[in-house]
C-alpha cells in the first residue's frame, strides 16, 4: 500500500507539472504552480524528485525535478549534507551519461544542477580531497564519445564557465577541438555551436574579478592568463576564427566574431612590441579579408558584430601601431568606404553605427600623439566620414529637426576642441557657427514666439552649456576672434552681453513677467486647462502630468510670493473648491464614487506638485496650514474607502511622504507649536490604516503583487523614513505620555515586513530603497524598538541584512552596511555593559535580544565572512562604509574571525601565505577593543592598506588569477 501511495502522489505530481507548462487556464495553472510551490518546501521532496526523475513518464516532470534539486543545493540555511551533494552530483552525471534522447530543456536544467553543485562545493573537503574539483575528469567521458554526447560535455563546461569563473577552460577547448569537424556535416553543427559558446564564454571571463559594466562597451580588455600566451601567439589560431567565418553557416558566424572580438581586445601586456606587431597585423589581414568579400555583412548580427570588431582596433592599439601594418593604406580606404556607405543607410542597423563612429573619433583624437613616420592619411577619410554623417542625419528629418540637429552638432564641435590647441582660425570658424546659431534663435523666437518647437530649444540649451564650457571664464582671451565676429554680426562685444542673451531665453524670473503665465497662475482650472478636468480621462494614472504642471506653478508662484497669504489664498481657490466638493460628497450615504475617486485623486496629484514646489519654510507653512486640519480626514477616509484600488492610494500616500518631508529644512515649528507631533501622529494614522486593511487582500496572483500591494506598502516605508529622520517630532514624548502613535506605526511597519519574502525585498529596486533605508533610521535612533522584537522577526530582518550586503543596488548595499554597524555596536555595548558590576541592570529587551544573538551566532559569522569577502574579493565600490560594521563585527566574533583568516592564508599558494598572514597582521595593527570613533577611524585606514596589499599580493601570484578561488 505505501508503494500504491507513492506512485499515487508521482502520478499527481506529474500532473500539477502538465498543468503548470501546458494549460491555458490561468486558474489551473497559478492551483498547479502553488501546489508545486509547496511540495518544493516539502521534507519529502529531495526522495521524490529522485523518484521523478527515474520513473516519470513526462519531460516536465524530470524538468520540476531538476529545478527542485537546484533550489534544494543552492539553500543557504540547512544545507544538504556533503556526501548527499555527491550522490547527486554522481546521479546526475550518469543520468545525462545513460540517457542521451532527453529534452533540451531537461539536459540544460540538469547541466544547471551540475555547474550550481559544483560551484557551491569548490571548497568542501573530504579526506583531505576537493571533491568538487574533478570537473574535467567528469566531463571527458563525455568528450571522447560519439557528436551526441561531445554536445553534452562541451554544454557542461559551458555552463560551469559561466557558473565558476575558472580559468582551465583552455584544457576543455584542447580536449574538445582534439576532435575534427566537419563544417559539411549538420548534425555536427550542434556541437560546433555549443564549442563557439564555450570559446565565448572563457574570453568573455572577468579574470581578475573587476566585474566590468556589461552596459559599456567602451575600452573593453581581456585579462588573458599567462599561461594562455602560446596560443595567442600561434598566428593559426586567429587565423581558424577568420577561416570559419567565411566557411560556416551565416546563422553561427556571429558568434564567430563575437569571439574574434574579444580576441582583438586581450591586453597588450600579453605580447612584447614585436609579437604584438605581428598579432595586429594577422588581425588587420583578417578584417581587410571580410571588407573585400563583404557579403556576410548583410545579417545584421554579423554587421553589428563585425563594427564592434572595427571599433577595437583603435581602443586596443595605437594609431602609430597600426600604420605600420603592410596593407594599411588599403585598408584604411576599406574601412573609410565601409563607413560612408553604412552611414548613408543608417537605418539597416542604427544600433551598430556608434561603433563605426566611435574609431573615427579615436582616430582622429590620436593624430597630434602620432611618432611615426608612414602616413596615416585621415586628413583624406575623416572629413569623408563627417560629411557622410552631417547629411545622412540631415536628410532623414523634416526641416525643424534638420536645424536641431545642426545646433547639436554645431555645439559638439565647440565643446570638442582641445583647448591647449586652439588656432585663431579655429576661434574665426567658431565665430561664424555661434553666430548662424544665435541669428537662428532669434529668428525662432520671433517667428515660433506662441508655439516654440521643444527639441529645438533642448539643442540650443545643450549649444549654450558647449559655448559656456570653452569660451566663458577668466582663462579665456578677450581679444579671441570668436567675441571680434559677434561684436561685427549682432553686437555683442563681450561674454556679459552673450550671457544676458542666454538669461533671458532661460530666467524663470522673466517668465513671471509674462503676461501668459500670469494668466495660467490665475487661470488654473478645466475651462482653460481641459487635462484639470474630471470627465476627459480615460484613467486615473493619466492624470499624472498635473503633478508636473503644478511643481512648475507652484515654483512660478513661491517667485514673488513672500509672505502674502491673501495671494496664496487667491492662487489655492480651485483646490479649495475640490476639497469641500469632496467633503460634501462623503458626507451624504450615496454618492457617485467614480466622480469622488476622480476629483480627490486630480486633487491629491496637484497638491504633491505644490507641495514639491514650496520647499522654504515660508511658502509650506502657509500649505500645511490650509491642509491641516481641515482636510487630512478626507484624505484619511480615502484611504479607508479605497484601499484596494492603487490608483486612488499611491496618489494619496505619495502626497502625505511628501508632506512629511523635512526637504531643505522647510518643516521648522514654534517651539510653541504641537504641529511636529500632531503631523506624526495623522502619519502614524496613516500607514496604520492602510497597512492593516492592504493585509486583508489575501494571496495576490506574482504579477500584480507589486502593482496592487508592494508599491503601497513601499510608500508607506518611505513615509515613515521621512518622518522618522525630520527632525521635528521628539518622539520620547509618545511612551512618556502614553500616546500609541509611535508604536502603532512601527508594528504596522513589522506586520506589513512579514508579509514580504525576502526575494521581493531585493527584486523590486524602489521597495528595496525604502526598506533598506528605513531600517537603517530604525536601527539608528529606535534600537530599543528593534531589540524587543520576536526571536523569528528579528532574524528575518538579520537575514534581510545580509542578503542585501551583496546586492547590486550600491545604495541597498551602502544601507546595509550602516544597519549592520548600528546593531553590531549596540550588541557590544550591550555586552560591555552585562560583564562590567553596575548599578542599572540591562534593560529586558537588551537582555532578550543579547540572548538570541548568542543563540545564533552564525548569522553574524556569516555577515563578517560576506564583508571580508566583497573587501578582498569583489570591486567594492563602497569601502568606507564596509569598513564601519567590520571592526565591530571582529571583535564581537574574535575566534570565528581567526579561523576564517587561517581558512584564507591556507588557500593561498604556498609562497604566498606568509605576505598574505603579514596582511592580516597589519590590519589589526594599532587596534584596540573599543568601538570609538578614534579606533575605528584607524581600523578603515588599515583596511584601505590592507586591500591594496592584498591585491597587490594576488596580482603578482604565479598562480594567476586562481587566487581568487577563496570567494565561495
Amino acid at each position: 500500500s505505501l508503494l500504491t501511495d507513492l506512485f499515487q502522489s508521482l502520478a499527481q505530481l506529474e500532473n500539477l507539472c502538465k498543468q503548470l507548462y501546458e494549460t491555458t487556464d490561468t486558474a489551473t495553472r497559478l492551483q498547479a504552480e502553488k501546489a508545486l510551490v509547496e511540495f518544493t518546501n516539502s521534507p519529502d521532496c529531495l526522495s521524490k524528485c529522485q523518484l521523478l526523475l527515474e520513473r516519470g513518464s513526462s519531460s516536465y516532470s524530470q524538468l520540476l525535478a531538476a529545478t527542485c534539486l537546484t533550489k534544494l543545493v543552492s539553500r543557504t540555511n540547512n544545507p544538504l549534507p556533503l556526501e548527499q551533494r555527491i550522490d547527486i552530483r554522481n546521479y546526475v552525471l550518469n543520468y545525462l551519461a545513460t540517457r542521451p534522447k532527453l529534452a533540451t530543456f531537461v539536459t540544460q536544467a540538469l547541466i544547471q544542477l551540475y555547474a550550481r553543485i559544483t560551484k557551491l562545493g569548490w571548497f568542501d573537503c573530504q579526506k583531505d580531497d576537493y571533491v568538487f574539483r574533478n570537473a574535467i575528469t567528469d566531463v571527458t567521458r563525455f568528450l571522447q564519445d560519439s557528436v551526441e554526447y561531445c554536445i553534452i560535455g562541451v554544454t557542461i563546461l559551458s555552463q560551469l564557465t559561466n557558473e565558476i569563473n575558472q580559468v582551465s577552460a583552455t584544457a576543455f577547448l584542447i580536449e574538445a577541438s582534439g576532435k575534427n569537424l566537419n563544417l559539411n556535416d549538420e548534425s555536427q553543427h550542434g556541437l560546433l555551436m555549443q564549442l563557439l559558446k564555450l570559446t565565448h564564454n572563457c574570453l568573455n571571463f572577468d579574470f581578475i574579478g573587476t566585474s566590468t559594466d556589461e552596459s559599456s562597451d567602451d575600452l573593453c580588455t581581456v585579462q588573458i592568463p599567462t599561461s594562455w600566451r602560446s596560443a595567442f601567439l600561434d598566428s593559426s589560431t586567429l587565423q581558424l576564427f577568420f577561416d570559419l567565418y567565411h566557411s560556416i553557416p551565416p546563422s553561427f558566424s556571429p558568434l564567430v566574431l563575437s569571439c574574434l572580438v574579444q580576441i582583438a581586445s586581450v591586453r597588450r601586456s600579453l605580447f612584447n612590441n614585436a609579437e604584438r606587431a605581428k598579432f595586429l597585423s594577422h588581425l588587420v589581414d583578417g578584417v581587410k579579408r571580410i571588407l573585400e568579400n563583404p557579403q556576410s555583412l548583410s545579417d545584421p548580427n554579423n554587421y553589428h558584430e563585425f563594427c564592434r570588431l572595427l571599433a577595437r582596433l583603435k581602443s586596443n592599439y595605437q594609431l602609430g601601431e597600426l600604420v605600420k601594418v603592410e596593407n594599411y593604406p588599403e585598408v584604411i580606404r576599406l574601412i573609410a568606404n565601409f563607413t560612408v556607405t553604412s552611414l548613408q543607410h543608417w537605418e539597416f542597423a542604427p544600433n551598430s553605427v556608434h561603433y563605426l563612429l566611435s574609431l573615427w573619433q579615436r582616430l582622429a583624437a590620436s593624430v597630434p600623439y602620432v611618432k611615426a613616420t608612414e602616413p596615416h592619411m585621415l586628413e583624406t577619410y575623416t572629413p569623408e566620414v563627417t560629411k557622410a554623417y552631417i547629411t545622412s542625419r540631415l536628410e532623414s528629418v523634416h526641416i525643424i529637426l534638420r536645424l536641431t540637429w545642426l545646433v547639436y552638432i554645431i555645439g559638439a564641435v565647440i565643446g570638442g576642441r582641445v583647448s591647449f590647441a586652439s588656432t585663431d582660425e579655429q576661434d574665426a570658424m567658431d565665430g561664424e557657427l555661434v553666430c548662424r546659431v544665435l541669428q537662428l534663435m532669434n529668428l525662432t523666437d520671433s517667428r515660433l514666439a506662441q508655439a516654440g518647437n521643444e527639441k529645438l530649444e533642448l539643442a540650443m540649451l545643450s549649444f549654450f552649456e558647449q559655448f559656456r564650457k570653452i569660451y566663458i571664464g577668466d582663462q579665456v582671451q578677450k581679444s579671441s576672434k570668436l567675441y571680434r565676429r559677434l561684436s561685427e554680426v549682432l553686437g555683442l562685444n563681450d561674454e556679459t552681453m552673450v550671457l544676458s542673451v542666454f538669461i533671458g531665453k532661460i530666467s524663470v524670473r522673466k517668465l513671471v513677467k509674462l503676461s501668459a503665465v500670469q494668466f495660467m497662475l490665475n487661470n488654473h482650472t478645466s475651462e482653460h486647462f481641459s487635462f484639470l478636468g474630471i470627465n476627459n480621462q480615460s484613467n486615473l494614472t493619466d492624470m499624472r502630468c498635473r503633478t508636473t504642471f503644478y511643481t512648475a506653478l507652484g515654483r512660478l508662484l513661491m517667485v514673488d510670493l513672500g509672505e502674502d497669504e491673501d495671494q496664496y489664498e487667491q492662487f489655492m481657490l480651485p483646490l479649495t473648491a475640490a476639497f469641500e466638493a469632496v467633503a460634501q460628497m462623503f458626507s451624504t450615504n450615496s454618492f457617485n464614487e467614480q466622480e469622488a475617486k476622480r476629483t480627490l485623486v486630480g486633487l491629491v496629484r496637484d497638491l504633491r506638485g505644490i507641495a514639491f514646489a514650496f520647499n522654504a519654510k515660508t511658502s509650506f507653512m502657509m500649505l500645511f496650514e490650509w491642509i491641516y486640519p481641515s482636510y487630512m480626514p478626507i484624505l484619511q477616509r480615502a484611504i479607508e474607502l479605497w484601499y484596494h484600488d492603487p490608483a486612488c492610494t499611491t496618489p494619496v500616500l505619495k502626497l502625505m511622504a511628501e508632506l512629511v518631508h523635512n526637504r531643505s529644512q522647510r518643516l521648522q515649528f514654534d517651539v510653541s507649536s504641537p504641529n511636529g507631533i500632531l503631523l506624526f501622529r495623522e502619519t502614524s494614522k496613516m500607514i496604520t490604516m492602510y497597512g492593516n486593511r492592504i493585509l486583508t487582500l489575501g494571496e495576490v496572483p506574482k504579477d500584480q503583487v507589486y502593482a496592487l500591494k508592494l508599491k503601497g506598502i513601499s510608500i508607506c516605508f518611505s513615509m515613515l523614513k521621512a518622518a522618522l529622520s525630520g527632525s521635528y517630532v521628539n518622539f520620547g514624548v509618545f511612551r512618556l505620555y502614553g500616546d500609541d502613535a509611535l508604536d502603532n506605526a512601527l508594528q504596522t511597519f513589522i506586520k506589513l515586513l512579514l508579509s514580504i519574502p525576502h526575494s521581493d525585498l531585493l527584486d523590486y529596486p524602489k521597495l528595496s530603497q525604502s526598506y533598506y533605508s528605513l531600517l537603517e533610521v530604525l536601527t539608528q535612533d529606535h534600537m530599543n524598538f528593534i531589540a524587543s522584537l520576536e526571536p523569528h522577526v528579528i532574524m528575518y530582518i538579520l537575514s534581510s541584512i545580509s542578503e542585501g550586503l551583496t546586492a547590486l543596488d550600491t545604495m541597498v548595499c551602502t544601507g546595509c552596511c550602516s544597519c549592520l554597524d548600528h546593531i553590531v555596536t549596540y550588541l557590544f555595548k550591550q555586552l560591555s555593559r552585562s560583564t562590567k558590576k553596575r548599578t542599572t541592570p540591562l534593560t529586558q529587551e537588551s537582555d532578550r535580544f543579547l540572548h538570541i544573538m548568542q543563540q545564533h551566532p552564525e548569522m553574524i559569522q556569516q555577515m563578517l565572512s560576506t564583508v571580508l569577502n566583497i573587501i578582498i574579493f569583489e570591486d567594492c565600490r563602497n569601502q568606507w562604509s564596509m569598513s564601519r560594521p567590520l571592526l565591530g563585527l571582529i571583535l564581537l566574533n574574535e575566534k570565528y574571525f581567526s579561523d576564517l583568516r587561517n581558512s584564507i592564508v591556507n588557500s593561498q599558494p604556498p609562497e604566498k601565505q606568509q605576505a598574505m598572514h603579514l596582511c592580516f597582521e597589519n590590519l589589526m595593527e594599532g587596534i584596540e577593543r573599543n568601538l570609538l570613533t578614534k579606533n575605528r577611524d584607524r581600523f578603515t585606514q588599515n583596511l584601505s592598506a590592507f586591500r591594496r596589499e592584498v591585491n597587490d599580493s594576488m596580482k603578482n601570484s604565479t598562480y594567476g588569477v586562481n587566487s581568487n578561488d577563496m570567494m565561495s
